[in-house]
């Protein structure tokens, strides 16, 4: 079986493209990774730089991809993420967005949605990402 995924960017939406993620994303495979919100803590805890979006965000989608390579995955099979920002950190989308455009290739951007959110798990947490990937 072929694992397809198509990234649609209708002309009547804006072009998300330049913010690093996809308007639409079809997928079709054998397998469906559900991931749970990954945040900055490396296998210690450590969070790197507290308080700092882009370091955080950063951080947070190499573990993204850790967690959908031990699925058999990589980031090109990563069809949605849903992005919880706390605080006034939702106003810096700057930081999220260079992260996206490093971390996905221009033809495998995710759909994506970013939350603001009061607070996360840990008060050292800025951002935390859901992740889901289509495998074959």
């Amino acid at each position: 079986m072929t694992m397809m995924k198509t990234r649609i960017n209708p002309p009547d939406l804006f072009d998300s493209r330049q913010y690093g993620f996809s308007q639409v994303v079809v997928a079709e495979g054998r397998r469906t990774v559900y991931c749970s919100g990954q945040v900055a803590w490396d296998e210690n805890e450590d969070i790197g730089a507290p308080g700092d979006l882009g370091e955080q965000t950063r951080r947070s989608l190499e573990n993204v991809g850790r967690a959908v390579a031990a699925a058999g995955g990589s980031l090109r099979d990563v069809v949605s993420l849903r992005i919880y920002i706390a605080g006034d950190h939702i106003r810096d989308t700057r930081a999220v967005r260079e992260a996206l455009l490093a971390t996905f290739e221009a033809d495998a951007r995710p759909a994506t949605t970013w939350i603001g959110v009061t607070a996360l798990a840990n008060p050292d947490f800025v951002i935390e990402i859901e992740a889901i990937a289509v495998l074959d």
